[in-house]
């Protein structure tokens, strides 16, 4: 192991008995240079990660964390396309984990989920990941055990490529965004489950409705019949959650560097737990050149929405020698971080005040308004259960063959009437902001695809809940109700569509693929992706090739709607049904 002089037994020792409030590894810690040259950064043949228990603290709050190598966020692990990897995984914890190489295409054994792919990390026990690297970009890691992820285990990866890289950058950062509680994820999700909205502290109130700034009083009595809440956009907020970047709070300031006039390129990595993030720098264009670690051509935009698990390359060229502020803002405005790029220590970009949360409408429901049947008195009358076991809070679906094969029951709350593609829509939270915003149709592979064949056949998957009592599926069935596997036979083309029937955006990641999501009519243009982010009463569509044999994870990337139900199994076999 190149990274680190220390023998297997000192790593061991020292992380376990690491209680540090603030251990950054190197690339993470504030003032950096960039990523070249950083002490620290693991790399090489064999690489050793020992997982155990820390503290962390941020903006006054402290509390247990789980962290790889004693640090939060965990060492960044740099590889080469083409080389082979040994990682090394040391369990010091009193509870089973894993690893999961988010976005790495692997042999399934080596993919990290318990249960589907391997049976875990016993606490005590050592595990040997091992795999050649077969494509470059910006990764991440993570646990897949219990909520290790929400309470500090994830890190970065980046492979660099075996030729010549199509970027060009003088300087490159790595940007973590994160999210942080005090609050154990377990206590998140039970006061969830006993009020869907504990965390909701932005609902509409008196002087709000005197002020115009939220629905008028019949809007609101439209959604009170259809017990609705606009406000609705986030399960947990910044009420409870501290944002990061690289491990720091808006107050610790993480600061990287830049000389005037570089072309400095930022890998962004979105490792939250529950929140997507509205991302700008102010002052300051970005270029997108890489999405989930696949080039894309370039295109330039002031703000873009990262979903959890998603990474964005961005390039930018700031010309004056003045901090500037790169903002994250949760997307349903409850909170924000602010990190600086900066040309010396010691410089702070402003924070900006958080701008006006969103509210939630009829389009994020699935209903387009035109050409929809009104009651009596103008409104749509979705008052009526769909079922007797709604409780009397379902939409009425339209039409019943918009989703014939999604059993309803407590479970499923709602059903989009009238879903549209929202791939070319502003993502939730940036509708009417006064600048340019990325949108998926922007995004276009920079070179063509290999695979462009028309798929044979469709496969439909509905984003079902309910959302008051806290229960998320795929067509209405939870992983542990046994929901069967989703097949695919070795190397065949799928034409998949998500349809989602809930009123949250909902990133869905498939492990040990990537697809090509449908932005266009150009096959070989759509952008390879390995994780979409689906808007409120949206749809998206992606075409895959089950090219990875063995059985693979896909779920939503919200932690608590993957633990609530929302999972499934994605089975690859050849014809005649053998692995």
């Amino acid at each position: 192991m190149t990274s680190l002089a220390l023998d297997r037994r000192t790593l061991i020792r020292s992380a376990a008995a690491l209680p540090l409030a603030r251990a950054f590894p190197a690339w993470a810690q504030s003032g950096t240079a960039g990523l070249r040259p950083t002490p620290g950064i693991l790399s090489g043949d064999r690489i050793e990660l020992a997982v155990s228990e820390s503290h962390f603290t941020t903006g006054g709050r402290s509390a247990h964390a789980v962290t790889i190598n004693g640090t939060l966020p965990a060492p960044l692990i740099r590889l080469k396309e083409g080389q082979n990897v040994q990682l090394v995984v040391h369990n010091l914890l009193k509870e089973d984990t894993s690893i999961h190489w988010h976005g790495l295409i692997v042999p399934f054994h080596m993919d990290g989920v318990p249960g589907i792919s391997f049976p875990g990390i016993r606490p005590g026990e050592t595990f040997t990941y091992e795999f050649p690297i077969r494509q470059s970009g910006t990764y991440w890691y993570h646990s897949h055990s219990g909520m290790q992820e929400a309470m500090g285990h994830y890190g970065p990866i980046v492979i660099d490529p075996a030729g010549a890289d199509p970027v060009r950058a003088d300087r490159e950062h790595v940007i973590v965004l994160s999210d942080w509680s005090p609050v154990h994820p377990h206590k998140l999700m039970q006061r969830l489950k006993q009020m869907g909205g504990y965390y909701n502290m932005q609902k509409q109130t008196l002087a709000g409705l005197l002020k115009g700034r939220d629905q008028s009083l019949k809007d609101r009595m439209d959604w009170g019949r259809m017990r609705m809440d606009p406000t609705d956009i986030s399960d947990v907020t910044g009420s409870t959650y501290s944002y990061l970047v690289n491990g720091h709070g808006t107050a610790e300031n993480w600061i990287g560097l830049f000389a005037p006039g570089e072309r400095v390129r930022l890998r962004i990595v979105n490792a939250s737990a529950m929140t997507n993030f509205n991302l700008r720098l102010p002052g300051l264009a970005m270029t997108v050149v890489q999405c989930d670690g696949q080039h894309v051509q370039p295109v330039e935009t002031d703000e873009f929405q990262i979903a959890i698990a998603e990474t964005y390359d961005v390039i930018v060229e700031p010309a004056e020698a003045k901090p500037y502020g790169l903002i994250a803002e949760a997307i349903d405005r409850s909170g924000l971080v602010r990190a600086t790029l900066a040309p010396q220590v010691g410089m702070i970009a402003p924070v900006p005040p958080l701008r006006q949360r969103p509210l939630l409408t009829m389009k994020d429901m699935g209903m387009d308004m035109s050409g929809m049947d009104m009651g009596h008195n103008g409104v749509i009358d979705l008052s009526q259960p769909a079922n007797d076991g709604m409780a009397g809070h379902s939409m009425k679906m339209l039409d019943p063959s918009v989703a014939p094969q999604v059993p309803m029951g407590p479970g499923v709350a709602t059903l989009s009437p009238m879903p549209a593609d929202r791939t070319a829509d502003r993502p939730t939270g940036l509708e009417d902001v006064d600048h340019r915003v990325l949108t998926y149709a922007d995004l276009k592979a920079l070179k063509p695809n290999g695979d462009t064949r028309a798929p044979t056949r469709s496969l439909d998957i509905h984003l079902t809940a309910n959302m008051e009592r806290y229960m998320w599926s795929f067509d209405g069935v939870k992983l542990s109700d046994g929901a069967e596997p989703i097949a695919f036979r070795h190397m065949e083309r799928v034409r998949v569509t998500l349809i989602n029937d809930t009123m949250m955006p909902h990133p869905i990641h498939i492990h040990g693929h990537f697809f090509q999501l449908v932005t266009g009519e150009d096959a070989a243009a759509n952008p390879r992706k390995h994780t979409v982010n689906v808007l409120p009463g949206g749809k998206v569509s992606f075409d895959l090739t089950a090219d990875a044999i063995g059985d693979w994870a896909f779920h939503c990337h919200m932690l608590m709607h993957m633990h609530a139900g929302m999972m499934r199994v994605v089975t690859v076999r050849h014809d005649g049904g053998a692995a």
